[in-house]
């Protein structure tokens, strides 16, 4: 067998940089067999584990057999894209789902997740409409194209990463109002959420390593965050609120985080009627996760500044 043209440290950095058997095996000149048999060398000796990403450029998803509608996934290095709370009708996307397809094409994540909420489901809701309405509420087919025209331009910003969506009590509705109404239809195609979007993976939650993403948690109000991951006795992130915030917490286990994903809506939107024209805590952004070892590093957030611009590590950036 010949020399390894590679040092045991650079082939590892090689591996942590593009986690693919394929991609290194054309950088070294030697074929994937060898490349993977190098890989399983290392994790044998060093007792370590060179994880890698599928083909298609994300991380495989599994079902918990435990939790089947808890998704579980590794990731080693990468960056996770978490929105929640589009709330998508019809017309324009806002500065919030601009930006958040402009950040899917600028960090290339791995992993994309809606968290929760991108179907509003106002016709089926049950706030009734109200006085203070002046627009039209959508039907549940026009929420669904807007549904539909959205995900379809994350999905080709992102490529091959894993999509993932994880319910919420607003995507509920679709189920929840024809399980009501007609319960003899269970199990026919169109009559679940998912049945409309097959290119994403539908799920109560998602765990990546040992961190939580769901649409909401057991707690609200405004120390739902820090209660959040202080119960959980993990990093969680969660939607639902609308308030966009990073709450750290450290005890003798370590460091962990509380994040709510903000929401990709206007907040001034009609889909918020409801509220009365009260002043709410809200946040238009998403959440950036970046992982680092297989651990969740200081999560960040994009958020909105006007019409055309989101704030991001100190610099506006036009969307």
């Amino acid at each position: 067998m010949g020399q390894p043209t590679v040092t045991e440290s650079q082939f590892i950095a090689l591996w942590e940089k593009h986690q693919s058997p394929t991609k290194i095996a054309k950088i070294l000149g030697i074929s994937e067999r060898a490349t993977q048999s190098r890989r399983q060398r290392i994790q044998d000796k060093l007792g370590i584990k060179l994880h890698a990403i599928d083909p298609r450029g994300g991380n495989p998803l599994a079902r918990s057999q435990k939790h089947p509608s808890r998704l579980t996934c590794s990731l080693h290095e990468g960056i996770v894209l978490v929105g929640s709370d589009a709330h998508l009708w019809p017309g324009p996307l806002t500065t919030a789902q601009r930006a958040f397809i402009h950040f899917c094409k600028l960090l290339k994540p791995s992993i994309v997740v809606m968290n929760g909420d991108v179907f509003d489901g106002a016709r089926v809701s049950r706030h009734p409409a109200g006085i203070w309405e002046h627009e039209k509420r959508p039907s549940v087919r026009e929420e669904l194209q807007a549904c539909s025209d959205f995900l379809a331009a994350v999905s080709k910003a992102v490529g091959g990463a894993q999509k993932v969506w994880t319910w919420g009590n607003h995507d509920q509705r679709f189920e929840y109002r024809l399980s009501a109404l007609t319960p003899e239809y269970e199990g026919v195609p169109g009559f679940a959420l998912k049945d409309h979007f097959p290119g994403w993976t539908m799920g109560m939650s998602l765990w990546v390593n040992d961190v939580v993403i769901k649409h909401r948690a057991n707690h609200s109000g405004i120390h739902a965050v820090y209660n959040n991951t202080l119960r959980a006795g993990k990093s969680i992130v969660t939607g639902h609120l609308h308030s966009l915030k990073v709450t750290p917490y450290t005890d003798y286990t370590g460091t962990r985080y509380g994040v709510d994903t903000g929401t990709l809506s206007d907040l001034e939107g009609p889909q918020f009627n409801y509220s009365e024209d009260n002043a709410a805590n809200h946040r238009s952004g998403f959440a950036i996760l970046s992982f680092r070892e297989g651990h969740l590093t200081y999560p960040e957030v994009v958020q909105v500044w006007d019409d055309d611009r989101v704030e991001f590590r100190g610099q506006l950036v036009e969307v």
